[in-house]
């Protein structure tokens, strides 16, 4: 009786989780043998499947009263608020081969790029072939690997996952409300579109509201100066010199002009639920650990757990979506067991108010005071004395929801998205405490994105930071996998510390002064800002641009006599350099001002190659040959150094082999004499 009464309440506890299931089907569109049937280890061979998942939430159950304007959404029959998503899914053919782990990249504006990250492969909307899939890391390991659409404004084009939510109205009658545009170009242009860059961007409602209004200033926290009226509409001009009345586009008389940052504030209609956004992510990561998904060949129980992962602006959006409580679902089950938020800095981002830019971020030139950088930063809970707010990322979620954290940054983040405030007080006096699930990381002389060989100058006054630290990421992931798996403690966590004296404001940084090298600029700040009473209670702005009230103190990573960092994780070709790696790179004259940082890139700026070279430079770094007697003496120390990185956790012994053929291929490009170095 006692097993039999077991198996009904089992039986009754399952019907439930399916009656209350937010997927309501899964529609197949494609499906396809990855790499023509290749077996990837014990995994065996892969299957590719994309398609469409529809959703219907209830409206009135605590996990959905988080989404903003979820009272204005349209209802179906039942109550419930129906939307869809796109989906693209990578799996082994038969589930039970895989390591029971479903592995979700947040899709960075619809794209696909874990793959580049972790097998070192090309990027590709649609990955299927044998080369696509790199070097098979992912699939060796036998992750089943996930996107599913949750913005609504990606640009335009195949191979983008993306979500399509339904609008918010007051009983069928359309809301309006401010949108701010900026506008930053690198040479005169004549109208840009409403959108950052190139996403979709919501129209204008009457171009001739005098609640439309166009700013400009000189610098980033400079003076706003009205354009008039008369000088500016919401238009483009062809190419024949003909203004045309286009309410997704503005134009300006004479042109936007270069190293100029300017603002159009306007009314526009019919906000998005953005907030389903990140609901279709926890739903279907949801479906995919608690039920069956028969069109997909996952029955019930395959996948044990979920780790998410999210670079840059995807890493941001798991901030959020942390911050605001989707990791729980209608049922009250956790949604994913690890979280693994890359390069994100101190950033939140626009994911789930009304009328959000999804695609703004936060630049030191570039979407200036859009709500990112903004309180609270770390996962234990501060208080911020100015404001008298008291909050934490992490705060508001319960142990049976908490999952398993890593923050992974470069050296970039701390000057150009205000990393340091992730793990200090907010007065930068102190190093705060970790929470015993969070591990913090930093790669240390990184930039932004993985540095890739030979170096090439973007739009910084130096070459581009060539610091590929991704096969730490590859270790990493592993690590986070047992952490969740088995509850195997990763390694321990590696940031610069001020008690260290790793970290410090920017005025105390002691970068060497180099020839032709300007020193560093100001780092990205992360500011109090005012968007409205009921921004932060119900997701609505109604003051923009924003009242700017103060900024944070921002702490950079202290460098030794080479310019290279004292603290964090540092890569072999790092710890044994060649050269002067940075996470920052003021803009050239021709992309920027020339004293503020450009985005996103570090600095590489090599050694002199001998004495005589670096005595005539006037180069006050150590030359190559006075620091190591031959090639093999240097491979020799960059071995010994990825060895100890092996064995304290942090790398692969695997990916020891190119990781030491590209310290070679870095001593020849600078050692050779026809290198031009």
């Amino acid at each position: 009786m006692t097993r039999l009464l077991s198996t009904l309440l089992l039986s009754l506890l399952l019907v439930v989780a399916s009656a209350s299931a937010e997927v309501v089907r899964i529609e197949v569109t494609s499906r396809s043998d990855v790499a023509d049937g290749k077996t990837y280890g014990l995994a065996g061979p892969y299957e590719r499947i994309a398609g469409t998942i529809y959703f219907a939430v209830d409206p009135n159950n605590p996990a959905n009263r988080i989404i903003t304007d979820i009272d204005y959404a349209p209802r179906n029959a039942d109550g419930k608020v129906e939307f869809r998503s796109d989906f693209y899914l990578i799996k082994p053919k038969d589930i039970s081969r895989g390591n029971g782990t479903l592995f979700y990249e947040v899709s960075n504006r619809g794209g696909k790029g874990m793959l580049g990250y972790y097998n070192n492969a090309g990027g590709s909307r649609a990955p299927l072939s044998e080369a696509e899939m790199g070097d098979g890391f992912l699939l060796e390991h036998g992750f089943t690997l996930l996107w599913v659409g949750w913005q609504f404004d990606v640009p335009l084009g195949d191979g983008r996952v993306r979500v399509y939510p339904p609008v918010a109205t007051l009983n069928g009658t359309p809301i309006t409300g401010l949108v701010r545009s900026e506008v930053i170009v690198s040479e005169v242009t004549y109208d840009r579109s409403l959108a950052d860059r190139n996403h979709q961007p919501y129209e204008v409602v009457n171009p001739g509201d005098p609640a439309n209004v166009m700013t400009v200033r000189d610098t980033v926290d400079g003076a706003r100066r009205v354009v008039p009226r008369d000088q500016w509409q919401f238009a483009r001009r062809t190419d024949s010199g003909a203004i045309v009345a286009d309410r997704t586009r503005v134009y300006l008389e004479g042109g936007f002009q270069p190293g100029t940052l300017y603002d159009v504030v306007y009314v526009a209609q019919d906000p998005p639920l953005v907030g389903l956004g990140p609901a279709a992510v926890r739903d279907t990561i949801s479906h995919l650990k608690y039920a069956a998904a028969p069109e997909l060949s996952i029955p019930a129980g395959a996948l044990d757990r979920a780790i998410a992962w999210g670079v840059s602006q995807s890493g941001r959006f798991l901030r959020t979506f942390l911050y605001h409580g989707f990791n729980a679902d209608e049922a009250e089950r956790k949604a994913f067991d690890g979280v693994m938020a890359h390069v994100a800095g101190g950033g939140r981002g626009s994911f789930n108010h009304r009328f959000a830019q999804p695609s703004r971020d936060g630049h030191p030139f570039l979407n200036t005071f859009y709500p990112t950088d903004i309180f609270p930063f770390t996962d234990v809970t501060q208080t911020d004395p100015d404001t008298d707010m008291r909050d934490g990322l992490l705060a508001g979620i319960t142990p049976a929801h908490m999952p398993k954290m890593f923050h992974t940054n470069s050296s970039y983040e701390y000057w150009g998205r205000a990393a340091s405030l992730i793990h200090t007080t907010l007065d930068g006096a102190t190093d705060s405490p970790l929470m015993d699930n969070v591990r913090v990381y930093s790669f240390a002389g990184g930039q932004h994105g993985p540095g890739r060989f030979p170096p090439r100058q973007t739009s910084g006054q130096q070459l581009s930071n060539p610091n590929d630290y991704s096969w730490f990421l590859r270790s990493l992931l592993l690590a986070m996998n047992r952490w969740t798996t088995d509850g195997t403690p990763p390694p321990p966590s590696l940031y610069p510390r001020i008690a260290d004296g790793d970290l410090v404001l920017p005025k105390d940084l002691a970068f060497p002064e180099i020839p032709g090298v300007s020193q560093p600029a100001a780092p990205h700040l992360a500011y109090r800002a005012v968007y409205g009473p009921e921004f932060r209670t119900r997701g609505i702005v109604t003051v923009e641009p924003p009242e700017v009230l103060s900024a944070f103190p921002i702490l950079v990573p202290q460098v030794d006599a080479d310019g290279n960092e004292t603290g964090g994780l540092m890569m072999p070709e790092v710890a044994v350099p060649l050269a002067t790696y940075t996470g920052w790179n003021n803009f050239r004259a021709e992309s920027g001002p020339v004293d503020v940082l450009s985005s996103m890139q570090g600095s590489y700026i090599p050694f002199p190659r001998t004495r005589a070279e670096r005595e005539q430079r006037g180069d006050a770094r150590l030359s190559i040959e006075e620091r190591y007697r031959s090639r093999a003496e240097y491979l020799g120390r960059v071995s010994d150094a990825a060895l100890a990185l092996v064995e304290d956790g942090y790398l692969l012994a695997s990916d020891l082999s190119p990781i030491l053929t590209q310290a070679g291929r870095h001593w020849d490009y600078l050692m050779e004499e026809d290198s031009g170095q």
